[in-house]
């Protein structure tokens, strides 16, 4: 399961990630990382056996933990199937199936946003669910 956490900017400075896979033992695979002065946002890949164990330890450090069930959401309606996605992907998220539509695999998406961008129909969103 994919995760996004976002962070204050007086966080930056402690070891979160390092302190939560010490306290749950939960392998943490980072997808994508944001940190500056400012804040930061990350996206996490947590084994599911760990979900609950993982979000609660970074609530009780004030991390905003947000579940990426759909990390990125396609609008049917207007999506033509063009493929623009398919090429600016970096992680190959999208392909054409055999009757030449695009298909998509999520759990592959790290929330770069190259596609929303790509997109010429803004048929594409990046998507967020609160915990």
């Amino acid at each position: 399961m994919k995760l996004l956490l976002r962070f204050l900017p007086e966080m930056i400075k402690s070891p979160l990630i390092s302190e939560i896979i010490l306290e749950t033992g939960a392998k943490l695979n980072i997808n994508k990382a944001n940190v500056a002065p400012s804040g930061g946002e990350i996206v996490i890949d947590i084994p599911p056996d760990k979900v609950e164990d993982v979000i609660r330890a970074f609530k009780v450090r004030d991390v905003k933990v947000i579940v990426l069930e759909h990390p990125v959401i396609r609008d049917d309606e207007r999506c033509v199937n063009c493929g623009a996605c398919i090429s600016i992907c970096p992680v190959d998220v999208f392909e054409f199936g055999e009757d030449w539509s695009v298909d998509s695999n999520v759990d592959k998406c790290v929330r770069c946003g190259a596609c929303v961008y790509g997109c010429p129909l803004c048929a594409l969103s990046l998507g967020e669910e609160d915990v």
